[in-house]
């Protein structure tokens, strides 16, 4: 790491390690980072005291978020299947990820401690992983830096840069330039994403452009028959045609939902299953106050009698990307705002082209999905109502363009296999 940025980094990571100790267990994402490191290491060390096997290679996967989570999966799944006596554990960073990485298959799961030496020296300690290997782009680099002196290979997997990133440049990158630099194999996903990632320091002899494993995770899902999907079909599905919102921000849901109106008067057989971003009361209560002033019914998951009304309001997290099976057509929220589009592969795979905002500059996935004819950029009300009336309309236009986001998607799958390629020339006695 760049000897200028050493000593605010070091101390930054410090601060952080100390707000564990005092951090409250309140229900926010930033409280629940924090205080659900108390006690990291030590549950490190009562896992690796009952289980480690040195005997064992060890492969350490390390994916901040569920999205990066999402990538790692099919990977990590293909390496299990593959090398049954290797062990596996899997970390993350946001508390979002919790729950997700229970679903993972890993022998171990938590959260990275803070990026400082003492930590990450006790952990290497005793984890002693013969790999560790990161999803997307978060690299560590006091980690990595550690890592590499005792002679632990490390790796970047679904690599991406987007061109907006503020990796690229000054101070953020004066810390990551050497981790990338020691990374000994990179798989990106596409050749500009190598490009950017050379430029960020990492060696040409360790870059391949493999493809995103996100395709094949949410192929196979579509394509894999699951009970807690077909409970929620049973529940909600329904003749009609079908618009499900999902990740909704209020930006979108203001031109959303002033649209959805303007298409009901032209197509009264139709309904909306819409999922929030953010669940909370006043969010929620704002939509079906909305609905009320529209006479429209509406149910909420959770009820128990919650049936297949004029307007479903997803009140649950880990129920949306199940609902897309029964979904005709998909709004993804964040193309109203600068946070980002969300997920759009998912509808995708299900078939169900996909309706999004402006904003979506550095979205790879939206700008192969709108070439291929699987997604169609809206820019207020009146678009987004033009475009679902030309899809509900007219069968033979609904039709193409749900087999072109299929197609998008299916032309993307491969990139875990090859992923896993890569991953495997870390384990040389496997």
């Amino acid at each position: 790491m760049n000897s200028l940025i050493r000593i605010p980094y070091v101390a930054a990571g410090a601060i952080s390690r100390l707000a564990t100790a005092v951090a409250p267990a309140r229900d926010t994402k930033f409280l629940r980072a924090l205080s659900g490191r108390r006690g990291l290491l030590e549950r490190y060390n009562k896992w690796a005291s009952a289980h480690r096997d040195t005997t064992r290679p060890l492969l350490w996967m390390h994916a901040p978020s569920v999205g990066e989570g999402l990538q790692a999966l099919p990977v990590v799944e293909r390496f299990r299947q593959r090398h049954e006596n290797a062990q596996v554990i899997f970390t993350y960073f946001s508390p979002s990820a919790e729950r997700f990485a229970q679903t993972v298959g890993a022998d171990f799961t938590d959260y990275l401690p803070f990026d400082t030496a003492a930590d990450s020296e006790r952990a290497l300690d005793m984890i002693r992983p013969t790999a560790i290997v990161f999803s997307k782009l978060d690299v560590w680099p006091v980690l990595v830096e550690r890592a590499s002196a005792r002679g632990v290979r490390t790796a970047l997997l679904s690599a991406t840069v987007p061109e907006s990133s503020q990796r690229r440049s000054g101070v953020a990158l004066m810390a990551l330039r050497d981790a990338y630099a020691a990374l000994d194999v990179v798989g990106a996903i596409a050749p500009a994403d190598a490009q950017r990632l050379l430029e960020m320091g990492v060696r040409g002899d360790r870059m391949t452009v493999t493809g995103d494993t996100r395709y094949d995770q949410v192929w196979a899902k579509a394509n894999r028959r699951s009970v807690e999907r077909d409970a929620l079909a049973k529940r909600f599905k329904d003749p009609r045609l079908t618009l499900v919102a999902g990740s909704t921000w209020p930006g979108d849901e203001e031109r959303l939902l002033s649209a959805w109106m303007q298409t009901r008067k032209l197509v009264p057989a139709s309904r909306l299953i819409i999922a929030p971003h953010e669940l909370t009361p006043v969010k929620l209560d704002a939509i079906e106050k909305w609905a009320a002033d529209n006479s429209l019914s509406l149910s909420r998951t959770s009820e128990p009698e919650a049936r297949a009304t004029e307007v479903l309001l997803v009140d649950q997290y880990g129920l949306l990307a199940d609902l897309y099976s029964i979904a005709t057509a998909a709004y993804v929220g964040g193309g109203f705002h600068s946070a980002g589009l969300h997920s759009l592969l998912e509808p995708a795979a299900f078939g169900a082209p996909v309706l999004i905002g402006p904003m979506h500059t550095d979205n790879r996935d939206a700008a192969l999905l709108i070439s291929g004819g699987g997604a169609m950029r809206c820019s207020g009300p009146g678009d987004i109502s033009a475009r679902l009336q030309a899809w509900f309309r007219n069968p033979a236009v609904l039709a193409r363009a749900s087999a072109s986001a299929r197609r998008v998607v299916e032309a993307g799958i491969g990139a875990a296999d090859r992923s896993l390629e890569l991953l495997d020339s870390l384990f040389p006695a496997l």
